[in-house]
């Protein structure tokens, strides 16, 4: 394998690899009969943020809030409609299908159902060799052979494993084989969407410390997608909070959880485990109220104002912006500062 990068952290400004700019994803729904019109979800809405060589940022929100679309579309697996995704300086957007397979050589991801991902039909080997039958067509096969045993035992895989196919490993062996197949082109950004999501909570930890391990050893940067707050809160460096497909919070891990500006943040917050429960049984419960609404048809104004505990008059009139609530830290609240009168959470 090539040399395993080094973040050089001694540069006073980390360079940035990646910023989206009001991204926005929308589907085009049948409708139910056949003169009927067809409606658009919007899935993902004007979403911009920047991402920095080194940096993890954890995407959170409810089920069916957008992350996995958002972090599909940052890698062009879903086409955005509109936006622009800019990779070192080059929109992905603009680049053929040529140019985007080269660039995959630097862009990988992880997903959520370790076993659904693998195909069955493949050996292990097969499996993880596959990104590099694109990323590198010349390479050899024995240098292929040799390139896959390598990640292999850098997952925690035996070599003597590459002969096996995905129905005979375990769910946590299943999302090693997942990450061996993300890291075996030697990315740059890799997006993790809800990788241990499926997995028991004692497997959880090892796969959370296996990434955080890679991280380091290769010097990667990481998108992390989880509705597991406790999880994110272990990996990332930034924290994005999602909405009906809406940044509504964006910030420092530990500005986040001590001092969110967004309710529906510090809701998210009061649900997540606490291991101290002195701490967890004095702290403040918000509970959420309802259902989220339907992204084919959200509320006007602030979309969460249906839910919110300080929902006011004017939260049905204006669409609140993302404005600065600390250093480095924004939210989409009129009412940020009442929000973050009472801290939330220990970061």
């Amino acid at each position: 394998m090539r040399a395993s990068r080094t973040i050089k952290r001694s540069r006073p400004v980390p360079e940035t690899l990646l910023s989206v700019e009001n991204l926005s994803t929308v589907f085009a729904l049948r409708g139910r009969s056949l003169f009927s019109k067809s409606v658009e979800l919007k899935a993902v809405s004007d979403v911009s943020f920047n991402l920095d060589e080194g940096e993890t940022l954890g995407i959170v929100g409810e089920s069916g809030c957008g992350k996995s679309t958002l972090g599909r579309s940052i890698l062009r697996l879903i086409e955005p409609t509109g936006g622009r995704i800019v990779w070192q300086g080059r929109n992905l957007a603009e680049l053929s299908n040529g140019e985007m397979r080269k660039a995959r050589r630097d862009l990988s991801i992880i997903f959520q159902d370790p076993v659904a991902s693998l195909d069955p039909r493949m050996n292990v080997g097969q499996i993880i060799a596959e990104p590099l039958k694109v990323a590198e067509p010349s390479l050899g096969r024995r240098d292929r052979r040799r390139r896959v045993e390598t990640v292999m035992e850098e997952v925690g895989l035996a070599p003597e494993m590459i002969n096996r196919y995905p129905h005979e490993f375990s769910g946590g062996q299943a999302q090693r084989i997942g990450i061996a197949r993300a890291i075996v082109t030697e990315p740059k950004l890799i997006v993790c969407d809800e990788p241990v999501s499926a997995l028991d909570v004692s497997i959880q930890a090892q796969i959370v410390n296996l990434l955080k391990a890679l991280k380091e050893r290769m010097g990667l940067t990481l998108i992390f997608i989880s509705h597991d707050l406790s999880v994110v809160r272990l990996v990332s460096d930034r924290i994005l909070v999602l909405y009906l497909g809406r940044i509504v919070e964006i910030g420092p891990r530990r500005e986040v959880f001590q001092n969110p500006g967004h309710p529906y943040t510090k809701a998210l917050l009061s649900a997540a485990p606490i291991p101290d429960p002195a701490i967890a049984r004095s702290r403040e419960k918000t509970a959420l109220k309802g259902d989220p609404p339907s992204p084919i048809n959200p509320p006007s104004g602030c979309a969460f104002r249906t839910r919110c505990p300080i929902a006011r008059d004017v939260c049905a009139e204006e669409l609140p912006p993302l404005a600065e609530v600390g250093a480095a830290h924004r939210a989409a609240c009129l009412f940020s500062q009442e929000v973050r009168s009472e801290p939330a959470l220990q970061g």
